[in-house]
């Protein structure tokens, strides 16, 4: 039904204004990948001095909020090699310009990224590649500690890279361990996958794992041995990254099919080259259904009505697989005028308002970060002026957390110059409280703290919160709510309303009970 509603309003054109269509989500993932690998999108350069790269990563945070996103998927660890202390594993090349070579003068970049996510409200995804070892065989610096020289025998070369061969039980215990101790010695928020299992196939070459199938396979075909072992690796991540820390969230980013009808009736009537299911060995379906992971971000990088995969489709069959879980859809923006239909500056737009006809689907992640400089067919114009114009809260997953912070209750309000002055406070003795929505009304307004439309501010928990609201008009009547929300965005009750009004010619704050 919803697919039909979907043509119809396309053919019509209502979703030329997707903002002016449809009411505004007041919760919805909004998030944008940030690729390291080959300095795709940040650090600009192999090793640009520390101090240019705190400031570059600064200003895409600046950037990417101001066009409304609420999470950032960053490449921490693009091929066995880390942007963090390992202990492990070596400094990354495309951080310093040597594997190996730490930043000098010395910090953490994965500490003070996460740090600067935080302060801004947005959550940080830290992104891994389980199985790409060497990214170039012939151009990749490789340190004397790389595991690839210290384990050679669980390594294979295909095409003009190094893999971790999968099939391996001590490959996958490394690759579980090492997000194991990032999981524990970090703040973040969530551990990321993207498509890369077994790799993309090499036409006329398969993968060289045969030796470790006759070892390992018991009697499985080889088919099916591949996809026991990459069931096997995310189960084992899965029980570990909630045994360490059980707030923090599992996510995959699969390629956009997974597999086409004519191989499996219940797959998507789609006729795709490469499918999940029988190239990449992931059965990315499974993990979703048995709760294994927390989300799913489906890569549908290609736009309505392709002849082969079209959009419209494959937004369809992936809201109908959600299984109770997290279904984000993955945009391919470095698509931007890359054809006819990539020149069409509702092409994106479009995607994400049809995003929002599906209740099973909780928002958007886009690839890549650096598909947004200069504007390109007014993209970034569309979410800071309809699309993301408003804020939006994560969703919340019941299922990992469910039990909201107490609320909040506010303490004084002064006028300034700048505006008005809010200063509230809580009674949250267990540190639950994470941030803090403020909301203004407009006096004669319905008190309705699901209107998106009515958050004026998300605010970091601090010791003494405090917000200066600078669009207040001074001799106007308004009325203040402010909530909590934890780290996992349960969001408490309201507090009394703060109401600030003019009296015989001054202004009068009224907490009322």
């Amino acid at each position: 039904m919803v697919k039909h509603l979907l043509t119809g309003l396309l053919l019509c054109g209502s979703f030329l204004h997707p903002a002016k269509a449809q009411q505004p989500p007041k919760r919805e993932f909004r998030a944008v990948w940030i690729s390291t690998i080959a300095n795709i999108d940040w650090p600009s350069r192999k090793g640009l001095p520390p101090d240019q790269q705190r400031a570059e990563f600064i200003e895409l945070l600046d950037f990417h909020q101001r066009n409304g996103m609420n999470a950032i998927i960053l490449q921490v660890r693009p091929a066995a090699d880390a942007f963090y202390p390992s202990p492990y594993e070596p400094w990354s090349e495309y951080l310093t310009g040597k594997q190996g070579q730490p930043p000098i003068p010395y910090y953490d970049p994965l500490e003070f990224m996460i740090t600067e996510t935080h302060k801004r409200g947005m959550e940080f995804h830290a992104w891994f590649n389980p199985y790409r070892a060497v990214a170039n065989i012939r151009g990749s610096s490789i340190a004397a500690n790389h595991i690839t020289r210290t384990r050679p025998q669980w390594f294979v070369t295909y095409g003009d890279k190094k893999y971790f061969d999968p099939g391996i039980p001590e490959v996958r215990s490394y690759v579980t361990e090492l997000i194991r101790d990032v999981v524990k010695r970090y703040d973040i928020d969530a551990v990321h996958f993207d498509d890369y299992f077994y790799p993309y196939r090499i036409p006329g070459k398969d993968f060289p794992d045969i030796s470790s199938w006759r070892l390992y396979g018991k009697g499985m075909g080889l088919d099916e041995w591949r996809r026991f072992n990459v069931d096997t690796i995310i189960q084992m991540l899965s029980s570990v990254i909630k045994e360490t820390k059980p707030w923090v969230k599992f996510g995959i980013s699969p390629f956009g099919v997974w597999r086409n009808q004519e191989k499996d009736f219940s797959g998507s009537p789609t006729r795709a080259g490469v499918t999940n299911y029988d190239d990449l060995y992931a059965d990315v379906i499974k993990w979703q259904r048995l709760g294994w992971i927390d989300y799913l971000t489906p890569q549908l990088y290609w736009e309505f009505g392709h002849r082969l995969v079209a959009y419209e489709v494959l937004v369809d069959w992936w809201s109908k697989h959600a299984y109770g879980r997290h279904m984000y859809i993955g945009h391919g923006a470095y698509r931007l005028g890359s054809s006819a239909a990539w020149r069409n500056p509702r092409e994106l737009p479009n995607q994400i308002a049809a995003t929002r006809a599906y209740s099973n689907i909780h928002g958007s992640a886009f690839f890549s970060s650096r598909s947004f400089d200069g504007n390109p067919f007014g993209i970034n114009d569309s979410l800071r002026n309809h699309l993301y114009k408003y804020p939006a809260l994560v969703p919340t997953m019941p299922w990992i957390d469910d039990k909201a912070p107490l609320a909040p209750y506010f303490t004084d309000a002064f006028e300034k110059d700048g505006g008005l002055e809010i200063r509230w406070a809580d009674d949250d003795t267990s540190h639950q409280t994470h941030q803090y929505v403020l909301y203004r009304f407009e006096e004669g307004q319905v008190i309705n703290v699901s209107d998106p439309t009515k958050i004026i501010a998300m605010v970091p928990q601090m010791p003494d919160p405090v917000f200066m609201d600078r669009q207040y008009i001074k001799g106007r009547s308004y009325i203040y709510i402010v909530t909590a929300l934890d780290r996992m965005h349960n969001e408490s009750m309201i507090s009394d309303p703060m109401r600030v009004e003019m009296v015989n010619g001054s202004v009068k704050f009224e907490f009322a009970p």
